[in-house]
């Protein structure tokens, strides 16, 4: 053959290779899969499945899950979790660590301890960093023990029997000697029947949630949040609120901050449903068309939201910003409150660009009249939320191995030229 065949060959044998030592992409946990190899985990295993907890770990990959031999759970894991004023749900999120960790981990645990979050922390119910578990050890090398981040003794702890499995870096699952029960229950817990429950402090939801401070800052400063509480009673409300990255990525053309204050106001408002809904309801909403607290404000068709089901997550479209949710702050009828991955920003006061439209005056009730006269466009088609990217529609291992075969084929064929 020429002389350049044979350095031809061996360039693609050694991208045949590397292509074969491409790790393959992190798929999500099947935690009832994982458990069904053993059968002393399989009362834990049946827990999970009869929860909406399974599901919810069905998206995500690189975690821990502190699982509880049938020897150890309680005759009524329900009645357990009740005693503490705890729904069973949560108690299972507070055993599922949203971080790899192996044994060669746990044996290099600090005695000051490692605080590491749990999928309860995610649900927004959680006071403060309460949805977190510490990890201590008395010494090097000795039992870990996961207990509550709380300074009081309140919430249960457990100790760290050993590893189970663990796939590297997607799944590793612990054997604990019980079930956990993190603090802060009995605050909700205590006489809700025998007493309205008081309005939900906005603006103290988002400090303790941290990563929200310019938007309590904002809510703050202009009194909004007074009117949000107000709001809460007979329907109650639905926030979205930027998290302090979203607000940082906008461009210096958007002008958000130099708005006058009834302006920023709308705004604020625009981020507000005048109905309370959970989750699962956003994922199957009806109507996708959504008025908003600034929708009230003004006349019926503006200021509204555009709220779909796309590639797994709740997109949320204005016309102008295509945003996602990436997780719930808090969720306590008759308030939801969640994460955005952008600033909501209407179209009615920015247009394309996300420049700010110029000389508008406010007009009664602090309501930003319509300051574009450009006829009403219908939603800009959604385009994969970020928060999402590069995780629905991952190849499957099957497909990797078939690929990983033909790689080798075409090496077989190929080393007889070289």
């Amino acid at each position: 053959m020429a002389g350049g065949e044979p350095r031809l060959a061996l360039g693609l044998l050694a991208l045949l290779a590397a292509a074969l030592l491409l790790p393959a992409p992190a798929a999500g946990v099947n935690v009832t899969a994982v458990l069904a190899a053993f059968p002393s985990f399989s009362d834990f295993a049946r827990l999970l499945a009869s929860s909406p907890v399974a599901a919810e770990l069905a998206g995500r990959s690189s975690l821990t899950l502190l699982a509880v031999p049938n020897a150890n759970l309680p005759r009524s894991p329900a009645a357990f979790a009740a005693a503490a004023g705890a729904d069973l749900a949560d108690v299972l999120r507070y055993h599922v660590l949203l971080e790899y960790l192996s044994p060669s981990d746990l044996a290099r645990v600090p005695a000051s301890g490692r605080l590491v979050t749990t999928l309860f922390q995610t649900t927004g119910r959680a006071p403060s960093d309460l949805g977190a578990v510490n990890l201590t050890a008395a010494a090097a090398g000795s039992a870990v023990v996961v207990r509550s981040p709380a300074p009081s003794t309140a919430g249960s702890n457990a100790t760290v029997l050993g590893a189970v499995t663990r796939e590297p870096y997607n799944l590793s699952v612990l054997a604990v000697g019980g079930l956990i029960v993190p603090s802060g229950f009995d605050i909700a817990a205590s006489g809700s029947e025998t007493r309205p429950s008081p309005a939900v402090n906005i603006t103290r939801v988002l400090t303790d949630a941290r990563g929200f401070n310019v938007a309590a800052s904002m809510l703050e400063a202009s009194g909004v949040a007074d009117d949000f509480e107000a709001d809460e009673r007979g329907a109650g409300i639905t926030i979205f609120v930027p998290t302090d990255d979203a607000f940082a990525a906008l461009p210096a053309t958007d002008r958000l901050q130099s708005l006058p204050a009834d302006r920023k106001a709308v705004v604020l408002r625009f981020h507000v449903l005048h109905s309370y809904y959970p989750l699962g309801s956003l994922e199957s909403i009806v109507n996708p068309v959504q008025p908003t607290l600034a929708t009230e404000c003004t006349e019926a068709g503006r200021f509204t939201l555009n709220i779909t089901r796309f590639n797994g997550s709740v997109a949320i479209d204005t016309g102008v910003v295509q945003a996602s949710i990436t997780r719930t702050v808090f969720d306590q009828n008759p308030v939801a409150v969640f994460a955005v991955s952008k600033v909501l920003l209407p179209k009615e006061m920015f247009v394309r660009g996300n420049t700010a439209t110029p000389g508008a005056t406010a007009p009664p009730a602090a309501m930003t009249s319509g300051v574009s006269d450009a006829p009403r466009t219908p939603p800009t088609k959604l385009s994969s939320p970020p928060a999402l990217r590069g995780q629905d529609n991952k190849p499957s291992s099957a497909p990797a191995r078939d690929a990983n075969w033909w790689c080798i084929g075409l090496i077989c064929l190929l080393l007889p030229l070289v």
